[in-house]
């Protein structure tokens, strides 16, 4: 045994398929490598998204409306697509191939991108003030770049993040340790990423030139691509134990529903489960029987009750399924928070450029750069949150979190309650200052500071810290070991999802608001709509969404799985700290 207490014990492998050295491989130094691609990446997203609804509008001289619509399906699509790369990384490619052939096409769609918004061939043009529409091949070529872009960012964003948790040894106590901060601080490149985005590049973008403003980040993009191969030596893989992971997802229901005129044992022990060293064999973790949603232990009779010669599924392969189930009940009510957190890059940005925007006399400041205080305040609340935060809370708590998961996500939608409330109060506000000094028009200019706008921002900032860090965390967390990549893109998707939401409540919101002779909520002239219905709209909608948060989360129960120390092959319980300790095996 001692000649093999220098190898990871969670059966990591390294770039050729040995078992991976501790020492040599993982932990920090690898994500080194990890961290600069997502930097990149997040600069490159954002250099994008958080100035495309005025790129739509002033470049393609598109409608708001449309132009809210296509930036939310497209950011929709960017957050949707990883449920494919997960898919294939998890049966077929494994994470490190997945993200390489994606990365290609992600560049590949900056490049294009970068291409269409340089050329004056791919631009209308405008005489005399008078702009053309764009013709069908610009708008073709723009929307193709576009959706490559959202196709390669399928297969990264579900792969980088779980490729860097994987460094990290989860039967070692001091990497378990580690690895409890790796997401603060992932996220804090990637918000650092979105902070140079939404301060440097968007006002590159405007002042300099498109081609600049979307050059840099595919320079960077490609640089740190060549950094992320470098590192290569020392990536710690995990290998996969199934070939198609999720196919358990299929199974597990139908085995129940065929079993269901069975009884279930009283005794959760008397269900079909492999013994434990068929998992330590294997290098796959067992998990323990929970009471929740008990119709599928019916899955896990065993042969003799059924009377029958079909073989049960495992009370592990039933647990897994449960904890999918679970984690689907908590993802639907994340969608109205990231319905909110879609309005960053559309309806705050349009009502900016409404708003006195001068900063001095030959500065003036573009409306997607407020958007730099949500990184700004996240980049300063992450640091406080992993060092004296959750510090503080274990030590009130005895939680290795500080808070569990789910408290953490509570505390994130409250927080951002109290953001859209006051996005509210200020939109009233500037609908008064338009009354009282009678802006109505189209390019009117409200005599009330874009700073107005700031605290809102600042607290989508705060709240995503809890929101964003918390839901990818939970997500890796809970899932079963052969599908964390899936289980990453609930995260993923819920984002995804909450931009088509946004999409489809604009849309519809302006054709029922507008009919007749009515004002519409959200008009092409925002100084003669009523932006304030829309977000009082939503401040009620996201009130709603968080009671129903809170009575699914008080029933969701945590994973329990066996974490194993094979040398002595003693097996101990993780999971809920509140459950029985009792129920630990030692053999």
């Amino acid at each position: 045994m001692e000649a093999n207490a220098d190898y990871t014990q969670d059966a990591t492998v390294d770039f050729r398929g040995h078992p991976a050295l501790s020492s040599k491989t993982g932990k920090w130094k690898a994500c080194a490598f990890l961290v600069g691609y997502e930097a990149f990446e997040r600069m490159a997203f954002y250099g994008v998204a958080s100035n495309l609804v005025n790129y739509l509008t002033s470049q393609l001289h598109e409608d708001t409306v449309s132009s809210v619509r296509n930036v939310n399906n497209w950011s929709g699509s960017v957050w949707i697509t990883p449920i494919l790369g997960a898919c294939i990384a998890d049966s077929y490619l494994g994470r490190f191939w997945t993200f390489t052939l994606s990365s290609l096409i992600y560049v590949l769609g900056m490049t294009l991108l970068t291409v269409a918004v340089s050329l004056k061939s791919l631009r209308p043009t405008c005489s005399n003030g008078i702009c053309k529409k764009a013709s069908t091949s610009q708008i073709a070529f723009f929307y193709t770049a576009l959706y490559t872009m959202a196709i390669g960012a399928g297969g990264t964003k579900p792969n980088i993040s779980t490729l860097g948790a994987d460094q990290f040894d989860d039967f070692n106590p001091n990497e378990k340790e580690l690895k409890a901060s790796f997401f603060n601080w992932w996220m804090f490149t990637s918000f650092l990423g979105a902070f140079i985005a939404s301060l440097g590049l968007v006002y590159i973008q405007e002042n300099l030139g498109w081609g600049l403003g979307y050059g840099i980040p595919t320079a960077g993009l490609m640089l740190s691509l060549l950094i992320f191969y470098i590192g290569t030596p020392i990536y710690r893989h995990k290998v996969r134990t199934t070939s198609t992971p999720a196919r358990d997802l299929v199974r597990v229901p139908i085995a129940a529903f065929r079993n269901r005129k069975l009884q279930l044992p009283t005794d959760p022990s008397h269900l079909y489960e492999h013994n434990l060293q068929h998992y330590v064999s294997t290098g796959k973790r067992q998990f323990y029987h929970t009471p929740a949603l008990r119709f599928l232990d019916k899955a896990a009779i065993k042969e003799d009750s059924a009377g029958s010669k079909r073989v049960p599924l495992t009370v592990t392969q039933v647990e897994g399924s449960k904890l999918i189930f679970g984690m689907a009940l908590i993802w639907l009510v994340t969608l109205i928070p990231s319905t909110i957190w879609a309005q960053i890059n559309t309806l705050f940005v349009k009502q900016g450029t409404t708003l006195d925007r001068n900063l001095g006399p030959h500065f003036r400041i573009p409306s997607a750069s407020l958007g730099s205080f949500v990184t700004l305040s996240m980049l300063l609340s992450v640091p406080m949150y992993d060092r004296f935060f959750v510090p503080f809370m274990r030590q009130k708590t005895g939680h290795p979190r500080g808070i569990t998961l789910l408290q953490r996500l509570g505390i994130g939608f409250s927080i951002q309650i109290i953001a859209i409330a006051i996005a509210y109060a200020v939109e009233v506000r500037r609908m008064h200052v338009i009354s009282a000094n009678h802006v109505a028009g189209p390019k009117d200019i409200v005599p009330m500071s874009i700073f107005w706008l700031m605290p809102q921002y600042v607290l989508i900032g705060i709240a995503d810290v809890f929101n964003a860090i918390g839901l990818l965390e939970f997500f890796y967390d809970q899932s079963p070991e052969d599908m964390q990549s899936l289980g990453t893109t609930f995260f993923t998707s819920g984002i995804g999802v909450g931009n088509f939401l946004n999409s489809f409540l604009v849309t519809m919101v302006d054709k029922i608001s507008g009919r007749g002779d009515k004002k519409s909520w959200i008009g092409d002239n925002l100084n003669d709509s009523h932006l304030d219905y829309y977000y009082g709209f939503l401040l009620v909608m996201s009130s709603i969404n968080l009671v129903v948060f809170l009575w699914v989360s008080s029933r969701y129960i945590y994973k329990r799985e066996s974490i194993r120390v094979k040398e002595s092959l003693c097996v101990q319980m993780e999971g809920n700290p509140t459950l029985d300790a009792s129920l630990s095996l030692q053999v």
